[in-house]
């Protein structure tokens, strides 16, 4: 069964675990370098009334983690938040990133969140699938845009209004 627990500056160490495995592994994040612990804090925040991060367990054990953070750092987007979620690979293909992204959701409107937004890499897929299968639209697609692993990557950005 998966559950979802506020995460602790406990949890930072594990969470970056996952996320550089991202950065050294793939095209799902822009990062091409392993990330520190303040970096990550940078934008991923414990224990923000607004934007909220997430660990995902299953069965007590961490396969991964979800978080909002700011879409801009201006006053006129308060009312929108990018959203990310990170799972083990070997939790992927399990309907999961449905039920983080729905847990995203609902947090988001209890912090007054009008607009969620999922930036991602045109190769991936899988996020993408998950996007509209959620009922998100592509609002944009920016082509070559990113630099990754010796690939010229586009980046393209779903939204929905909850």
């Amino acid at each position: 069964m998966v559950e979802f627990s506020p995460v602790t500056g406990t949890d930072l160490e594990a969470i970056l675990a996952v996320y550089n495995h991202y950065i050294s592994n793939s095209t799902a994040t822009f990062h091409s370098e392993r990330l520190s612990k303040s970096e990550l804090e940078e934008f991923l925040f414990v224990s923000h009334p607004k934007y909220p991060s997430f660990l995902i367990k299953d069965h007590g054990e961490m396969i991964g983690y979800c978080f909002l953070t700011q879409y801009k750092k201006r006053q006129a987007y308060d009312r929108s938040a990018e959203l990310s979620i990170y799972l083990r690979p070997e939790f992927t293909g399990r309907g999961i990133g449905l039920a983080a992204l729905a847990h995203l959701e609902a947090a988001a409107k209890k912090a007054g969140i009008h607009v969620l937004v999922g930036t991602l890499c045109g190769e991936n897929r899988a996020s993408i699938r998950l996007m509209e299968k959620a009922g998100y639209s592509r609002c944009a697609h920016l082509k070559n845009i990113g630099e990754k692993i010796g690939k010229v990557l586009d980046v393209v950005i779903y939204q929905n209004e909850i």
